[in-house]
């Protein structure tokens, strides 16, 4: 065979590939086999460039840098479509619609004519027009102002689900497909990630992100950055496609153009506004950025007797959803403590409607960020709230700053309790050596004698998640607090009927239900308990961990964090997190304390059985981290040495028969630090204790039929709630989590599955709706 031949070749599988990917949604090959062939090609031209042709799949990577972009002229406008702000401005629409296509009205006697609409979502990205001649890309232009735009050919040919080449056959000789350029939620933070990391510009959000990346003069910065295309319409072709819209595109579909997968086709003015309802709810789920929904009449005969007016067609509107950035000022700036004492300034807004929603406070996060944005007091900024998320301030409007504007301080005092406030440091562990650097975070030292670090961890004590106290909200525990009642969660389990029947908001049934509530909470479970004492940085998910495989309080309490790091998903940093919580003497009092009042920890055991004997001297003496000594060499140092102790009392001359001369005397100086000794042999003697030493007795492990696989719970659940799903799949050994990925097991998707649903099917993972999942949890003999 000859190159050419099986250049041809290749293309021609890699086009069809990425058509079934990015068009199709039905990958045929896992990403590897992609690449192998892909990397096949790339060394074929390599050696024959004369081979090299415009439309090859290799032809993406961007070439030399732009002076300036140059001009292109649209042979057809780009127009721009009137708004619809509410329900009444689409039905006005509707009724133009049938008034200009002279068609029945209804009346007493019978409805009228129900013009068909196509309804896509409103991509919030750049509007750009791709030509097409001989089914070869040979122009990419933005839309500009509509009648001319800029030539960005070289940009557009980068972008991955733009087709270089159409696939299929019969499409017309000239075919301007228009569609917008735009960047999934996942691909604008991976972006944003990546440039605060090399300390580049970030985006203010998605669209700001695709135009800045499309807009720009070196090609080879776009073809960095995660853009996708999606055609929406078409504008000049040499003969026509099709009678209606959404035939347009079908037909453009089948030739390789990437279209909505939310395309849909609506009978009258209703159903329309059900399309409106149905993807607002499901907005905030789906993989990209939308501001709203475009309806068309799908006739183009229709459309033509429509015309258009001096800026925008007759025929399409964008009913737009409520605005979720708006402008506005910061009126002040205050700091909010928190659970772990965590002082973060909060931005008091000048009242605004965002999203629906009025918005007067806003996050910032932390004293960085402030810095970052460069907020002052005083200044116009740019809000934004998406869904349930908190509004946060995106950017600042320097060109309005007033004279006036203030910067922002962080307090040396805490505004609560008036104790300290410091700056966090930053431990580095690594080699034996801790490096300090400083934090984003300042916290007031107060602790609980701070009365907002006091509430706030007895919120979260009580909360659902945690030790489930019904009738214990914020509002209570503040009032409790700010009574004297309680001073630490262990009070709780002391509180009287007269000490609460009198109090705000309470009477004789709330007293003992709450009374009631309180008792039921004495018997949780030892992960819920962990979870509830709010340790830092571990949530949920870890304190199932400590909790399955340490089996019992005393053994989490006293673990050292060298012994922790064994554990799954627990790192050095969190390990010496819960370490020093329970070294505290104050934390171990109040646990103290909730025990004597009657706390009966369940689900406490033995060690988890896979975690018997698990270890190696070997390991232990890697997790010691002693400069320049790694797994390979603690292997050979105990392959020599055979026990701690002869490894501790070894000689330079011992030590430089197994290892290097530099790694033996790092050893050496090592095991010469008395603390280094004491700390090796002590956690020697908890593995031994803990029954995780090399010598201690192996258990056999029972499998769970889940172990070792991750699922992932999407949509909402009609029999069940996620959590209780979730729960029920952890008692299968499955590890539940909040992404999807190519290690993903399997994804239960339920009604209004987003983004997570999208990807799981690009992967080509198993996906269960929850009638499959109930027979799989029957099966498994888990009653739902």
């Amino acid at each position: 065979m000859t190159a050419q031949t099986r250049i041809l070749e290749l293309r021609a599988e890699l086009d069809q590939h990425n058509y079934r990917y990015y068009v199709l949604d039905e990958p045929s090959v896992p990403d590897a086999e992609y690449d192998r062939l892909f990397r096949e090609l790339q060394a074929l031209e390599a050696e024959h460039p004369e081979l090299v042709t415009p439309d090859s799949p290799t032809q993406r990577v961007g070439g030399a840098a732009l002076s300036a972009f140059t001009q292109v002229r649209h042979e057809v406008p780009m127009l721009s479509l009137g708004n619809a702000f509410e329900e009444n401005d689409l039905r006005e629409f509707d009724r133009r619609v049938v008034e200009g296509l002279d068609l029945p009205t209804g009346d007493l006697f019978g409805a009228g004519v129900a013009v068909d609409y196509s309804c896509e979502p409103k991509l919030d990205g750049l509007a750009v027009s791709l030509l097409y001649r001989d089914g070869l890309l040979v122009q990419g232009a933005t839309r500009g102002d509509g009648t001319t735009g800029e030539d960005i050919s070289v940009n557009v040919r980068t972008i991955r689900n733009v087709p270089l080449k159409l696939q299929g056959k019969g499409w017309p000789a000239v075919l301007e497909v228009r569609g917008e350029v735009f960047m999934s939620k996942e691909g604008f933070e991976r972006l944003n990630a990546a440039q605060a990391e090399i300390g580049g510009k970030t985006f203010a959000n998605p669209r700001n992100a695709a135009a800045g990346s499309l807009r720009q003069l070196d090609s080879k910065i776009t073809a960095s950055r995660p853009l996708e295309f999606c055609c929406y319409g078409v504008g000049q072709v040499s003969e026509a496609i099709a009678d209606t819209h959404i035939g347009t595109l079908e037909k453009l579909k089948g030739w390789g153009m990437p279209i909505s997968r939310e395309l849909r086709h609506a009978a009258g003015i209703k159903e329309c506004l059900d399309y409106y309802r149905d993807i607002g709810e499901r907005r905030n789920a789906l993989p990209y950025e939308i501001d709203g929904v475009v309806f068309k009449v799908n006739s183009l005969a229709s459309q033509r007797e429509l015309g258009f007016r001096a800026r925008e067609p007759r025929w399409a509107i964008a009913h737009k959803f409520p605005a979720m950035e708006e402008l506005t000022e910061v009126l002040d700036v205050e700091f909010q403590v928190g659970r772990t004492g965590a002082v973060t300034p909060v931005a008091r807004l000048k009242p605004v409607k965002v999203a629906g929603v009025t918005v007067a406070n806003a996050t910032l996060h932390n004293m960085d960020e402030v810095a970052r944005l460069g907020v002052m007091i005083g200044d116009t900024v740019i809000i934004r709230r998406a869904g349930d998320v908190i509004p946060q301030v995106m950017q600042v409007v320097t060109e309005r700053r007033p004279a006036d504007a203030r910067a922002v301080h962080i307090p040396t005092q805490c505004p609560v309790c008036g104790s300290q406030v410091e700056r966090t440091q930053l431990v580095k562990r690594s080699k034996g050596k801790e490096t300090v650097s400083e934090g984003a975070v300042y916290r007031c030292v107060g602790r609980l004698a701070c009365r907002a670090q006091l509430k706030q961890a007895i919120i979260h004590y009580v909360s659902r998640r945690a030790m489930d106290i019904e009738g214990l909200g914020e509002k209570s525990v503040e009032q409790l607090v700010d009574e004297g009642l309680i001073a630490s969660p262990a009070d709780l389990y002391r509180l009287k009927f007269e000490d609460i029947v009198d109090l705000e908001g309470f009477a004789e049934v709330s007293s003992n239900k709450l009374l009631a509530a309180i008792a039921d909470s004495k018997r949780p479970s030892l992960a819920r308990f962990i979870y509830a004492l709010g340790i830092p940085d571990v949530g949920e998910e870890t304190a199932k961990v400590l909790a399955r495989s340490l089996g019992s309080l005393q053994r989490v309490m006293v673990a050292l964090p060298q012994v922790l790091t064994y554990l799954p998903d627990i790192g050095l940093e969190v390990a010496h997190e819960i370490h020093n919580f329970f070294e505290d003497e104050h934390n171990r009092s109040v646990i103290a304390q909730l025990l004597e009042n009657g706390l009966q920890l369940q689900e406490e055991g033995e060690l988890a059985a896979e975690f018997a004997a698990s270890t190696t001297l070997a390991g232990l003496i890697a997790k010691l981290d002693i400069p320049s000594v790694g797994p390979t060499g603690a292997e050979k140092l105990v392959a020599k040495l055979q026990s701690l102790e002869r490894i501790i009392a070894a000689d330079g001359i011992d030590l430089r028969q197994a290892l290097a001369a530099k790694q033996a005397d790092a050893v050496r100086e090592f095991f010469l630090v008395e603390s280094n000794q004491a700390l090796a042999r002590s956690v020697e003697a908890q593995l031994r204790e803990f029954g995780m030493h090399w010598e201690s007795e192996k258990k056999v492990a029972q499998g769970l039929p889940l172990a070792g696989q991750t699922w992932v719970l999407t949509g909402s659940l009609e029999r069940m709630s996620r959590d209780v799903a979730k729960d029920k799949l952890e008692s299968l050994g499955a590890k539940v989590a909040g992404s999807v990925s190519a290690k993903t097991h399997c994804v239960v998707a339920g009604p209004g599955a987003g983004s997570k649903l999208a990807k799981a099917t690009e992967l080509g993972l198993r996906v269960l709706d929850e009638d499959a999942f109930v027979a799989f949890l029957s099966e498994q003999g888990i009653a739902v």
